[in-house]
């Protein structure tokens, strides 16, 4: 068995999640080239994109027990692995059946590696016995920034679609090739339930962690339009909140295990917590664009400590296996993203964009007040 505690599963756990991070920035730019190629409207496109969390989301829930008896290492070369062979399929899919399948096993394979490698993440932290969780999940950010890069640059030298996809795949499985000798191989595993319904303290950091995850969610989808039609910027200029909310959340994960270490778990949940709860306000009331633009900096630097501090409370907690409470956390947040911005679009029609992201404010702050419950009880 390897040692949980060394150079090379901290190495693999990284890799982990800056695959997981790259692939996903790597299909975002093939949406409009695979709306093209088969001809079909935003509503029929919509629906095939679906099938991305409906895969996800299934798998999510099977990873968690599937972790829970063979250990995180199969499950996160499954998952990567099988992220490296669909993507140049779903770059040369050509009709609606063929991409929604791929898509769902694309889906499939990405919840995968998501939760097995955040169970993986938790026994290499907790072997280490210092903070690690917020730089792994930084990896996941910077794996993003790469993808993007990569394939924007492939596709603008004129390169074909599916040579661009097969040298990000290539790319991908070279990673999780350097990854496998470092992965646990018994990282979870045991003869434990295959299922337990989330209950105790799992509940409130699952809660917490879906709270936070639909804050990332709304910023991504809809800050754009918030700071568009308040007339703070010019159309073309309204990504500019994302931009910076994403710099800033990878930047503060950079150095947010040195500041885990320095505050504790607690202080790190409710002084972040107050700081993204004050950002959205900047965000709102801000009579300029440019301090508005300084709220969406402080929101990506306040939250994005959280989640990897709920990760780890949840692999250290006794209500139910560690990795199955990392499964439920992983499944909830990601609905999080997945629902949460529908249902502000939802609110946004009867109250206006600004209100709900004022209740959205007042949601978030649940977190920060939630911060001594969710770091005491550990039963």
């Amino acid at each position: 068995m390897l040692s949980a505690d060394r150079p090379g599963s901290r190495l693999a756990t990284r890799l982990s999640f800056l695959v997981a991070g790259f692939v996903i920035a790597c299909w975002a730019p093939l949406v409009p080239f695979a709306k093209t190629r088969l001809g079909v409207d935003d509503a029929t496109l919509g629906l095939l994109l679906l099938c991305i969390g409906l895969g996800s989301v299934a798998a999510m829930l099977a990873t968690g027990p599937m972790s829970a008896r063979y250990g995180s290492r199969p499950v996160i070369l499954v998952g990567g692995f099988g992220l490296a062979v669909l993507l140049p399929i779903l770059a040369v899919a050509d009709t609606p059946l063929t991409l929604g399948l791929a898509l769902l096993a694309f889906g499939a394979s990405l919840g995968s590696i998501d939760v097995a490698m955040n169970i993986h993440a938790v026994e290499v932290e907790k072997a280490a016995g210092t903070p690690l969780m917020s730089g792994f999940h930084a990896l996941f950010s910077i794996g993003g920034f790469l993808g993007a890069t990569l394939m924007t640059l492939l596709l603008s030298a004129a390169m074909g679609v599916l040579a661009a996809t097969m040298l990000a795949s290539a790319a991908m499985a070279l990673a999780m090739i350097v990854a496998w000798p470092g992965l646990l191989s018994s990282a979870q595993a045991g003869e434990g339930p295959l299922f337990a319904l989330p209950r105790g303290i799992v509940l409130l950091l699952a809660a917490l962690a879906a709270i936070t995850f639909l804050v990332e969610g709304a910023v991504l989808d809809w800050s754009a339009l918030l700071i568009t039609e308040a007339g703070l910027v010019e159309t073309a200029q309204g990504g500019l909140g994302y931009m910076l909310f994403a710099i800033a959340m990878t930047a503060g994960r950079l150095v947010g295990d040195a500041v885990t270490a320095r505050l504790g778990d607690r202080r790190t949940i409710l002084f972040g917590g107050i700081a993204a709860v004050l950002g959205l306000g900047v965000v709102l009331a801000a009579p300029a664009a440019w301090l508005s633009l300084a709220g969406f900096v402080l929101v990506g630097l306040g939250a994005s400590n959280i989640v990897p501090v709920l990760f780890r409370l949840a692999g250290s907690q006794k209500a139910m296996p560690s990795g199955l409470a990392v499964a439920a956390i992983t499944t909830v947040g990601y609905a999080g993203i997945l629902v949460g911005p529908a249902g502000i679009g939802f609110v946004a029609q009867h109250v206006g964009l600004a209100t709900s992201f004022w209740l959205l404010a007042g949601l978030l702050l649940v977190v920060p007040l939630c911060a001594r419950a969710a770091t005491t009880s550990n039963t």
